[in-house]
């Protein structure tokens, strides 16, 4: 289940086609029915031992341990269907970069099912969907996908984001190759059909470091990476974070020129640096209420020219405590130099700094570690573990709603107020982890 096993080549990779900028309707890119059997018209038939390949364009990543589901009727979208006890990876290939709504029926006449659905690099999608024998349910949301391409478009010329190699073109390869992954996990997901559609809906473009960023691999992980489970399926979430990166390295690696050349107005672009931007200081005078406040600017004042909406937020703190348990704050001058910024800029601020110490003093000292990656005693002062980003996840929505922006009528409507001073449990907590792991930190710190 390596993103290498089948990563389309770099060269081959800026060569496809970016989308039309003419609108389109919503056009069905494929349909695949899963298991063996009759299969229903229009659908491609899927079955457990088609491994991926880019002949064939759609498949399984290898790995997999594959069941069919088998029920004799006439229904066949759901008389079949494919089924494991262990997480596995679907993919399909798209011609295009964009926005794509992927519509898929869980379920088993026979047997129960649950079923938790990650997309590209582990963002959440679908959330422990339960079906009991005989019970099905459809469920839709929006996967965003990219190429390093960048399009000459207005004032934005043509060229490529200057990846970080090996990090994104080997191990992080599934956000920016041509192909739709899905992560089907949890206890024995029962998948009957999917079906990928190109959609036009607005993009909420998501800019940061590693603690934003699509993190490939356990345990570690982003509130950028679980923000797609708290939106309705009519808005993209496009995450271009990515670790050990500040505001001008966004400017000087053309992540910035990346997301611009795609953005339509209406648009919005949530951004958030500060961990990395610590260490610019005596280079070149920077700091945060200079060079700092400075490169927020640009990022505002683009956005702000292609007809985008931008939302600041302050850095999470670090885990950091004095000797005598009190909280010792690091990034206070960051937090404070954000908020400067949102204000003069005019532009929608959210204090994830102030909120995220909120956060940790609520589960105290003695448990705020388990919102942390690693495990036992041994964890992550800075970045999360999928308890820790998901919590986190919940203070970026709640702080849309705050900011009464009009990309709150996108929130799911089962979204409920949420107060940092008083959690999800942490003991209560569950998520099943992806299947791949490291020890490896992240990038920055």
């Amino acid at each position: 289940m390596n993103p290498a096993s089948r990563l389309i080549p770099f060269l081959a990779l800026v060569a496809f086609a970016l989308p039309s900028t003419s609108p389109a309707a919503e056009t069905s890119v494929a349909k695949f029915q899963f298991g063996a059997g009759a299969v229903a018209p229009g659908y491609t038939q899927v079955l457990p031992d088609m491994v991926f390949s880019k002949e064939r364009g759609f498949g399984f990543e290898a790995g997999a341990t594959l069941a069919s589901i088998e029920h004799p009727g006439s229904d066949p979208l759901h008389d079949h269907g494919i089924t494991s006890d262990k997480p596995f990876y679907f993919s399909a290939h798209v011609a295009e970069e964009g926005n794509y709504r992927v519509t898929v029926t869980l379920g088993d006449k026979a047997a129960e099912s649950t079923t938790t659905i990650k997309a590209e690099l582990r963002r959440l999608m679908v959330e422990k969907i339960h079906t009991e024998p005989g019970k099905f349910a459809t469920v839709s949301f929006i996967v965003n996908t990219r190429t390093p391409k960048i399009a000459a478009v207005g004032d934005i010329k043509a060229g490529v984001v200057n990846l970080k190699a090996p990090r994104e073109s080997i191990q992080e390869g599934w956000g920016w190759d041509d192909l739709i992954t899905l992560e089907f996990n949890n206890s024995r997901p029962a998948v009957c059909a999917v079906e990928i559609t190109k959609v036009d809906v607005p993009t909420v473009f998501v800019i940061g470091d590693s603690t934003v960023c699509d993190q490939s691999r356990e345990p570690f992980n982003s509130w950028g990476q679980m923000l797609p489970n708290f939106f309705q399926p009519d808005i993209a979430i496009a995450n271009h974070g990515e670790s050990g990166e500040t505001y001008r390295d966004s400017i000087g690696r053309r992540r910035l020129d990346k997301m611009l050349s795609v953005m339509k107005p209406g648009d919005y672009m949530i951004m958030q640096f500060g961990h990395n931007d610590q260490k610019q200081i005596g280079k070149g005078n920077s700091g945060p209420f200079t060079t700092y406040k400075d490169e927020i600017k640009v990022h505002v004042d683009a956005v702000r020219a292609h007809g985008g909406t931008s939302v600041i937020v302050s850095p999470m703190e670090r885990r950091n405590y004095n000797p005598d348990g009190s909280f010792k704050p690091t990034l206070s001058d960051y937090a404070e130099a954000s908020r400067q910024a949102a204000k003069e800029l005019g532009v929608a601020f959210i204090d994830l700094n102030a909120k995220s110490i909120l956060f940790y003093q609520a589960l105290g000292q003695d448990k705020a570690y388990l919102a942390f990656a690693g495990t036992g005693l041994q964890r992550d002062a800075t970045h999360h573990d999928n308890y820790g980003s998901y919590e986190l996840a919940q203070i970026i929505v709640q702080g849309i709603k705050d900011n009464n922006l009009p990309l709150a009528k996108h929130i799911k409507a089962d979204f409920k107020a949420y107060n940092p001073s008083k959690p999800d449990p942490v003991d209560n907590f569950v998520m099943p982890p992806s299947p791949q792991f490291t020890n490896q930190r992240p990038l920055g710190d």
